[in-house]
């Protein structure tokens, strides 16, 4: 009898071993899997959605997967398998077009960037071809320092490093190079000031709308 007895304690001491063993294992594993950064509080599969902006419905946005980051230290959305947005004025007519292989919004700050293959279209016709642009939606700026491609019909206007309006229709190449420039809208070159570096000493200025 005395030896069941021990025996039963034994066991049970091995099982709350165990137990309290796999417990702390599996807390673990949760908390090393878990991160806000990498790890996405909601995933949506083939996206069609319209965005308000101000009680305004100002974007359409069309996407194979959209992953949400909200717990991350700088929120944001991905969209790791390329994005289409339309930006409507308060018309509701279509201001610009932005199509690109990968893209991020950091909600908080306002700030998309785009990244491979990205073209963006503007009322104009206008077509801005680069490998990354961002915009700005607080300063409603769009720029990149990448390489940039810009066509309208026959012309073509190429450089490194770029600034625009949101709306496209005004922007500025600051390294321009290798391209036609026959535009007979408003085109001026500025000169650097002093505090300016100096790859914006070729600076072209472009300005589209009436």
């Amino acid at each position: 009898m005395k030896y069941n007895s021990i025996t039963i304690v034994f066991i049970a001491i091995v099982m709350l071993f165990f137990y309290s063993a796999c417990s702390s294992k599996d807390s673990g594993a949760i908390d090393i899997a878990y991160n806000p950064e990498t790890t996405p509080s909601m995933v949506t599969d083939s996206v069609i959605t319209l965005i308000s902006d101000s009680g305004i419905t100002r974007y359409k946005l069309i996407a194979d997967i959209w992953e949400v980051y909200d717990k991350a230290e700088d929120p944001y959305w991905y969209f790791p398998e390329g994005l289409y947005l339309e930006r409507f004025d308060s018309l509701f007519q279509i201001e610009a077009k932005i199509l690109a292989a990968t893209a991020w919004n950091y909600t908080a700050r306002k700030v998309w960037r785009s990244k491979g293959n990205v073209d963006i279209r503007n009322m104009e016709g206008e077509m801005f071809l680069s490998e990354e642009l961002f915009w700005d939606q607080e300063k409603q700026t769009v720029y990149s320092d990448k390489y940039i491609q810009i066509k309208r019909g026959d012309t073509e206007l190429k450089g490194y490093g770029f600034e625009s309006n949101q709306e496209m229709t005004e922007y500025r190449i600051f390294r321009p190079h290798d391209g036609r420039i026959p535009f007979r809208e408003n085109i001026e070159s500025t000169e650097p000031s002093d505090e300016k570096n100096n790859n914006e000493e070729d600076a072209v200025t472009i300005t589209t709308h009436e």
